[in-house]
């Protein structure tokens, strides 16, 4: 039901190079974690067991009630609320540790009220990490996206709020490369069509679907055409580098003044 080429699905092995890409930042960021935890933009609960096992206290927000719903009933222990965000209804100033927000600002309408709502939640000395794809490796308009960020754009609105922000990016190993460059010759067949660049002066709402459709088939050809390489792609497969410039998605940690 939620398996959308956005939200990308654990059990699709279309999705895996993608899903993959997404679970990383769980895995990177577990030994991080202590205390209190938020995660703004639960999804569908990819990291879920991941985060729970490093915190003392879990609690999800994220906008996609019957998800919520699923989760909360799945995992009592954990507390789960659905909202549109920002502001963070019902959670009060200075009470976690850690936040993690895994893709999501890009999403985000009033990402400085966002960002201002992460800051206010955050215990003085808490840490929020996010991620978010770079504005530079991007092959079209994605119309799930309110917006994508290059690196001093994001860099600039988290020091609006966070003194110490450290910026790190995702990059990809050759195999994760080598998907990449299959799936940027076939999405550059596709744009040839788009001779009035349509994608660019569509409302997003018009472009949702042609993109959704365009992008599972798209996915499903990959993985006819190497299917071998589109299973054995791992989280391990990405990494973290400091090369902001070509990184597929930035991963940014900024902390809270004590």
């Amino acid at each position: 039901m939620y398996a959308t080429t956005e939200i990308t699905s654990p059990e699709l092995t279309s999705d895996n190079p993608i899903h993959q890409r997404l679970l990383m930042p769980y895995h990177q960021v577990a030994g991080l974690l202590s205390g209190h935890l938020l995660e703004v933009g639960v999804g569908v609960g990819r990291g879920l067991e991941i985060l729970s096992q490093h915190c003392t206290h879990y609690t999800g927000l994220d906008k996609n009630q019957p998800l919520i719903r699923q989760l909360q009933q799945s995992h009592p222990q954990h507390r789960f609320l659905a909202q549109n965000i920002p502001p963070f209804a019902g959670l009060e100033s200075n009470a976690f540790d850690f936040v993690v927000s895994f893709q999501v600002i890009e999403h985000i309408q009033e990402d400085e009220a966002f960002v201002k709502e992460i800051h206010r939640v955050l215990k003085p000395g808490g840490q929020v990490i996010l991620t978010t794809p770079n504005r530079k490796r991007s092959l079209s308009r994605n119309p799930w996206h309110v917006r994508e960020y290059f690196a001093g754009e994001l860099i600039a609105l988290l020091r609006k709020y966070f003194p110490v922000v450290k910026p790190q990016g995702i990059s990809g190993s050759e195999k994760v490369e080598h998907y990449l460059a299959a799936n940027r010759a076939s999405v550059q067949k596709i744009m040839r069509w788009d001779v009035f660049n349509l994608q660019y002066r569509l409302p997003r709402w018009a472009l949702q679907i042609p993109y959704e459709v365009l992008n599972r088939l798209n996915r499903n050809r990959l993985q006819q055409s190497d299917d071998q390489l589109v299973r054995e792609i791992d989280h391990t497969d990405y990494t973290l580098s400091e090369d902001l410039d070509n990184c597929l998605d930035f991963y940014f940690i900024a902390q809270k003044a004590s």
